[in-house]
């Protein structure tokens, strides 16, 4: 069963609740440990991809559901979509499998998930670019040409970032998606569960963390995210919470998560992404699971 609030305002923390994140600033991330992660973050996305393979994150078949831009209702020829941190395809091959009209250019920076996608049975170089690339260099323009994309995809994806490239992302998407293309942006929000569980040790900043495999996460706020995009030539238009959980009494699950969506933008625009409508949602995980004495969390 899912329960579902659409507010402006970030979920309200208990007293419990503050006591972890307070308790998290006793023992911060040391600089040279930070700084090492940053230099070896493709490193740590390969290892992760070479321990779990395609099994981790299970195929994101909701999102048509989600951004009904991705349809494409009376749309004749084929779109560009562009998706950032493709992964091994979760979110591009249930597109394919929709047999939506899209031409596909992906990117992910673990030449592991890249050499994943490009083995799955689905793929049509034909139809399909993908490649490995930091997206915040300007590495990403030897691939693929400014003013060229129609949709551009950041699901999961600039959460496991440093902070500082946040704006360097955003701007280089701006500078390849057409007039009127827009980007669908989907990510973790401010006091998700998965925040409030780090213990001492693991922030390396306010709201950035490192997990135990070396991956890092950032937990966004509306109003930070709203100036992120306004820095980098994007209007809010809609800004809000959504805040959901899953109920299943029988597993004794009722595990709430805050994740942030952005829909979509009106494709009569005249300039590319200049103007944005965002909405921010809860989501949650739906399933989890044991492997020793490690919970691993499923994003469905």
């Amino acid at each position: 069963m899912d329960i579902s609030e659409i507010s402006k305002n970030a979920k309200r923390l208990t007293v419990e609740e503050q006591q972890r994140l307070s308790l998290q600033n006793s023992r911060m991330v040391s600089q040279h440990k930070a700084r090492m992660l940053e230099v070896e973050a493709k490193k740590h996305w390969d290892l992760f991809y070479k321990r779990n393979e395609t099994r981790f994150f299970k195929d994101r078949h909701w999102t048509t559901r989600e951004f009904e831009e991705l349809l494409g209702e009376n749309v004749d020829s084929p779109r560009t979509l562009f998706e950032v941190g493709c992964g091994v395809g979760n979110f591009i091959y249930p597109l394919i499998e929709e047999k939506l009209n899209f031409n596909v250019v992906a990117c992910d920076l673990s030449p592991r998930a890249v050499e994943m996608v490009k083995s799955n049975p689905q793929y049509d170089s034909g139809c399909m670019k993908v490649f490995q690339c930091d997206i915040t260099t300007d590495e990403v323009f030897g691939q693929v040409d400014k003013c060229t994309i129609d949709i551009a995809t950041l699901i999961f994806t600039l959460s496991a970032v440093h902070p500082e490239k946040f704006v360097l992302i955003l701007k280089n998407l701006h500078k390849l998606l057409k007039p009127g293309g827009i980007v669908l942006f989907r990510d973790y929000g401010l006091y998700d569960m998965a925040q409030l569980r780090f213990k001492p040790g693991c922030k390396i900043a306010e709201n950035f963390y490192v997990r135990q495999d070396g991956t890092r996460s950032y937990y966004f706020s509306v109003e930070e995210v709203e100036g992120l995009f306004n820095e980098s030539g994007f209007e809010v238009i809609v800004n809000s919470y959504i805040h959901r959980r899953t109920v299943n009494k029988k597993e004794n699950i009722d595990v709430p998560r805050i994740f942030l969506i952005l829909p979509e933008m009106p494709l009569e625009f005249e300039r590319p992404v200049s103007t944005l409508r965002f909405s921010w949602k809860t989501h949650f995980v739906l399933e989890f699971y044991f492997e020793g004495s490690t919970m691993k969390g499923v994003i469905i």
